[in-house]
């Protein structure tokens, strides 16, 4: 093997289009295959996602709907059944803050926490949580516990 015949890995090159706009004699000078005049024709041309010749685009003729407020507050919802969960396996035993919750996985750290009522309570908590439905924290209440704001 010398530097007169190094050659590409088998099947590493496969480039074999044909060189466009390099003259008539190569078949494919002139327009270089894309035709006469037109924005598809010149350089830097790039279709516009949801361009339609002209046409007024569909996002555009469809009618706006609904309204989104800048001010809503997301919540982290736990329900009851999921915090009797943790009871059970042992993880809780008197006090549920946002620091369990966190560790837990059923909120992240930048969220507030709203407790929901689905299901039901045995064990008496003290839980700490930025909202609670009426539902959760009459539950809570009724099973000797306290329900906190924080």
């Amino acid at each position: 093997m010398n530097l007169s015949n190094l050659q590409p890995a088998e099947g590493s090159v496969h480039n074999q289009n044909k060189r466009v706009g390099r003259g008539e004699g190569s078949g494919k000078g002139g327009t270089a295959a894309r035709g006469h005049k037109g924005a598809k024709s010149r350089s830097g041309y790039s279709k516009k996602i949801g361009f339609e010749g002209g046409q007024m685009p569909l996002q555009r003729r469809v009618p706006k709907y609904g309204f989104n407020n800048i001010n809503r507050k997301e919540y982290a919802g736990v329900n009851l059944d999921t915090l009797q969960a943790l009871v059970d396996k042992g993880v809780v035993t008197d006090a549920v803050d946002f620091t369990v919750l966190v560790e837990n996985r059923l909120a992240t750290k930048n969220e507030e926490v709203k407790i929901l009522g689905r299901g039901e309570l045995k064990a008496k908590l003290k839980v700490s949580a930025h909202k609670f439905t009426a539902a959760a924290k009459a539950a809570i209440e009724a099973a000797g516990g306290e329900a906190v704001s924080l």
